[in-house]
């Protein structure tokens, strides 16, 4: 069991932040920021921006990846000073994809009270917003850039059934959508586009829908959170029974292996993985 809170040591508040349009913050936020001896944030300049117009003057530390573990030992010692901190970042709730967790994890352990705000967070705004299941999810983040890792990080996840959320940068976003064609199947997408800013944009439909719509832009732009359907377990027992039919009757009469991969995967929309696995055995039995 962690310790009890400690009534003499200060709070550390978890703060969201606007993700587009600035009346996006609550009243609650504000009356934090504006109470709490420190305001430890990603970028100093993006939040003077917008805690200024709010009549914030809370003092500024930046907190980021480069200095996590030194700016957390000093916001501990303020915390255990009895000062009171607030994390922040540059858009959405803090630590879903930026630094904080060792932070909170140390200070339940110094008995330091932690009390996370609710407020904006891209990826349950574009969950709500996408027309897919919102019942189970999960945040997967950024995908690894190099295109081999990022496809060996889809094909982890083609078992998932929860809808998968994640983050992608304008000048990724076409080839992460093909490889997620490739590796998962022509599921169904929704990319969230700016969200709660005038131009917000949901581009919904198959995963080819939404590729041919960004490959006619020059270039992509936008900030983007794409939400995509989990496995069909609805569907996945009878196209794997007709994906072992197909391979069957196509090798059987001829097919190259590559050739049949390409073809079954394209009728039954299952992981390609998966396809070239069932007609790498279907060849094994034959010969």
């Amino acid at each position: 069991m962690r310790p009890d809170v400690d009534p003499d040591l200060g709070t550390l508040y978890l703060v969201p932040t606007p993700i587009g349009d600035p009346d996006d913050i609550t009243a609650r936020a504000v009356a934090v920021l504006t109470s709490v001896a420190a305001v430890a944030c990603e970028d100093t300049r993006n939040t003077l921006s917008l805690i200024r117009p709010l009549g914030v003057t809370a003092r500024l530390l930046s907190y980021h990846e480069h200095n996590e573990e030194s700016r957390g030992r000093q916001l501990l010692e303020m915390l255990l000073a009895g000062d009171d901190v607030a994390v922040v970042s540059d858009a959405g709730t803090p630590l879903v994809n930026d630094p904080g967790y060792r932070l909170v994890a140390a200070a339940i352990d110094a008995g330091v009270r932690v009390r996370p705000l609710p407020g904006a967070s891209a990826p349950v705004t574009a969950l709500i917003g996408s027309g897919l299941p919102v019942h189970r999810f999960q945040y997967v983040g950024f995908l690894p850039r190099k295109a081999a890792a990022r496809r060996a990080a889809l094909a982890d996840l083609a078992d998932t059934a929860a809808t998968l959320i994640f983050f992608e940068a304008p000048h990724r976003m076409l080839e992460t959508l093909r490889d997620m064609a490739d590796t998962l199947g022509d599921r169904q997408v929704a990319a969230a586009r700016n969200l709660t800013k005038a131009d917000e944009e949901f581009l919904r439909g198959p995963l080819s829908g939404v590729v041919a719509a960004l490959a006619a832009e020059d270039p992509v732009r936008g900030q983007f959170t794409v939400v995509l359907a989990g496995r069909d377990e609805g569907d996945d027992d009878s196209a794997k029974e007709l994906a072992g039919k197909l391979a069957t009757a196509m090798i059987g009469h001829g097919a190259t292996s590559r050739f049949a991969s390409d073809v079954i995967r394209e009728v039954t929309g299952l992981p390609r993985n998966w396809v070239y696995d069932r007609v790498q055995s279907v060849e094994r039995t034959r010969g």
